[in-house]
């Protein structure tokens, strides 16, 4: 069965892209989006959680030092990677958070938004479903897969207080390519023990999910359209081991600045403030950007 016979209004969408494609071909060069750096990418979603915990305190202006600082990145480096969002800043005056966070989302494909199937419920898994950084940042889980009698069709309760709180049924991970269909699943999560990782990661490509997140050692074998990204906790922490390992031993310095979004400069060469709340007026900003 084709996607156009699955999808009522298909050839509507199908001449909506065509006229797309039609104004993207016609647009100056000048206009079009440029390829974003994969490190710049990577970037942009730490920029993307800087500026969240920011509008939380209702701050609707912040300068290129200030999400800087938030972010662990120079003021140099933040306005390189913005740039590739296009115009943004006001000279004298900063970033808009709330249109800022808007342009991330969009060069992120966050706007939108995410349907995301977990296979594996072990201890990784279980974990995984009470993280509450999904729905904050656009990604709802639907859909649980397992292969362990005692799990396959029990219910586990998702989601939080604030996005709803709701019940899934886990399905058996033979069920996974009809099932992502119906879910609507455009991103898959293994959680599965290294043995089983390859197999889950193929239900997922026969289910037509092409973006896969995997924490299994191993890495899959997937075919050239699938993106891929592996998370291994170990190899992290080798990482950590090796920076360890041939640091010079120094006293280390007292750092003068806090990475905490909460934290907003008054002036150059001011020690770290962090902000209440209940002081900030709607629209403040700590510093001119430049």
């Amino acid at each position: 069965m084709t996607a156009d016979r699955r999808q009522p209004g298909a050839e509507t969408a199908r001449a909506t892209a065509s006229g797309v494609r039609r104004q993207q071909h016609d647009a100056p060069a000048a206009t079009r989006t440029p390829s974003i750096p994969k490190a710049t990418v990577t970037r942009l979603a730490d920029y993307l959680r800087v500026l969240a915990a920011v509008a939380e305190r209702r701050i609707l202006v912040v300068s290129s030092e200030d999400l800087a600082v938030a972010s662990g990145v120079g003021s140099a480096t933040l306005r390189k990677d913005l740039s590739f969002l296009g115009p943004m800043g006001v000279r004298g005056v900063g970033y808009d958070v709330a249109r800022l966070r808007a342009r991330i989302e969009l060069a992120l494909g966050l706007d939108r938004g995410h349907r995301v199937v977990l296979v594996g419920l072990g201890n990784l898994g279980s974990a995984l479903i009470g993280y509450e950084g999904f729905a904050r940042r656009g990604f709802t889980l639907v859909g649980l897969f397992d292969v362990a009698p005692d799990v396959v069709g029990t219910t586990v309760s998702v989601g939080t207080a604030a996005d709803g709180c709701r019940e899934l049924t886990v399905r058996h991970a033979r069920d996974l390519a009809s099932a992502a269909a119906d879910l609507g699943a455009t991103v898959g999560v293994v959680a599965t023990p290294d043995a089983a990782a390859q197999s889950a990661v193929d239900a997922l490509v026969d289910a037509g999910i092409d973006c896969i997140l995997s924490f299994a050692s191993i890495d899959p074998v997937t075919p050239p359209h699938v993106d891929l990204r592996r998370v291994d906790l170990a190899v992290e922490l080798q990482i950590l081991s090796f920076a360890n390992a041939h640091k010079a031993q120094r006293p280390r310095p007292v750092r003068s600045t806090c990475r905490d979004a909460a934290t907003v400069l008054t002036t150059p060469g001011d020690t770290a403030t962090p902000v209440d709340p209940d002081r900030v007026p709607v629209g403040a900003h700590s510093r001119t950007d430049r």
